[in-house]
């Protein structure tokens, strides 16, 4: 039997095998590479605030030494940047404490995260990322709503943000939007010049099943949870006076690729289109979960409900999203790292075989999960310009080809038609 270390009593030390094992390994890497260790959440979140954002989780970042730092440090610096908020409220400065009030909700997001329990911590995190979300929609430059989506005897929680103020009787286009398992609906939608607001498309952000704010409510994810998600946000959707429910489509990103196409299949061709983005398609999950940093296992654990990993392992071996894709009936776009580390695209590429809707498979050449930096996002089309594109024509009704794109290192792109 194993010798069990106390560790400020939190049990989910205990939940994963190779997380107790390569905990040393894990602090050792963070010394070495900071909180960015497994993903670029000082860019996704601190790049959303704009450089005001990412220059203080820079700063956060380079104090962060071991895992244990990462909640304590984020926290510290939202109670500091929340501070700030409050004094530019009292002052009359709308614009600097809506910015402030942002900037602290990304960072409260981010103190949330490795707390991989609901504890009466994540609660207090989880309330405050959404306190100071609604104080930045106080002074947003936008209308934005947050929104309870019924679900079973629950709710989802989300904002649905406008592109402005609806003229008399005008409705807009919508896309609404899944995080992965590591971010959240809170910055899913920029602060500033949004890539889907600035096309005119209205934008629902949601945490669906073991999601973020739905882990905390006990909200649990499962292999085909969010096949009712996607139909209740739909229907809520259909509802909106400012919505055209003739006119909405999906976006998802990273583990959300896998659930967003759940989505998509339950809705048929009530959607317009889905853009599902760094991809995570590989069936059983085999390499997320047992050859990446074990943070991801240990924290999917605590979205799905399992403190037991066997039963965890049988309970991942029924997913597989080709399932799923065989179902699709409205077009799809999938955007994957031709080197991702987490999904080798390899699997992203058998599912868009089975998939007889219009369809794009669009490859970055030698990029990894998160399609950041240089190389072929630098040198080709953006990521996000394509999608937000992408969308935009599928919902102006635009028809599109079937190919197989790959974008090179020089930025040109191989079309091959499917």
């Amino acid at each position: 039997m194993t010798h069990r270390i106390p560790h400020r009593g939190h049990a989910f030390e205990y939940r994963s095998r190779r997380w107790e094992e390569q905990r040393w390994l894990l602090d050792a890497v963070i010394h070495s590479l900071g909180p960015d260790f497994d993903q670029a959440r000082t860019v996704y979140y601190g790049g959303a605030a704009g450089m005001e954002g990412l220059f203080e989780f820079q700063q956060v970042a380079a104090r962060i030494q071991r895992f244990s730092d990462m909640h304590r440090e984020y926290a510290a610096a939202a109670r500091r940047r929340e501070a700030k908020a409050r004094a530019f409220e009292a002052q009359g400065r709308a614009v600097a404490a809506r910015e402030s009030y942002y900037i602290a909700s990304m960072l409260w997001c981010c103190a949330r995260w490795p707390i991989f329990e609901v504890n009466d911590l994540m609660r207090e995190y989880d309330r405050r990322v959404v306190e100071t979300y609604c104080k930045f929609i106080e002074f947003a430059p936008r209308p934005v709503e947050r929104v309870e989506i019924p679900y079973g005897d629950a709710s989802l929680p989300g904002y649905l943000h406008l592109p402005r103020a609806p003229a008399p009787g005008e409705r807009f286009p919508c896309v609404f939007c899944f995080p992965g398992m590591d971010n959240s609906k809170e910055n899913m939608v920029l602060l500033y010049g949004d890539k889907l607001l600035e096309r005119g498309i209205a934008v629902l952000a949601v945490d669906g099943p073991g999601q973020a704010e739905c882990v905390a409510r006990g909200i649990r994810c499962t292999a085909d949870s969010h096949a009712a998600a996607g139909v209740a946000i739909c229907d809520w959707l259909a509802r909106h006076p400012a919505i055209d429910s003739s006119r909405i489509a999906l976006r998802a990103i990273s583990f959300g690729t896998y659930f967003g196409l759940v989505a998509a299949a339950a809705l048929g061709d009530r959607l317009r289109g889905a853009a599902v983005s760094y991809v995570v398609h590989e069936p059983g999950m085999r390499t997320i979960f047992g050859h990446a940093a074990p943070t991801f296992k240990v924290r999917f654990m605590m979205m799905a409900g399992y403190e037991d990993e066997d039963a965890f392992d049988r309970f991942m071996a029924e997913w597989d999203v080709k399932r799923w894709g065989r179902q699709l009936r409205c077009p799809v776009l999938i955007q994957g790292g031709e080197e991702d580390e987490l999904s080798p695209i390899a699997y992203s590429e058998e599912l868009i075989d089975v998939i007889a809707a219009p369809k794009q498979l669009a490859i970055y050449e030698g990029h990894k999960h998160g399609l950041r930096g240089g190389g072929a996002v630098a040198a080709g089309e953006h990521p996000d310009q394509m999608y937000a594109d992408w969308l935009a024509d599928r919902l102006a009704g635009r028809p599109m080809k079937s190919e197989k794109i790959f974008v090179r290192m020089d930025g040109s792109m191989d079309r091959i038609a499917l």
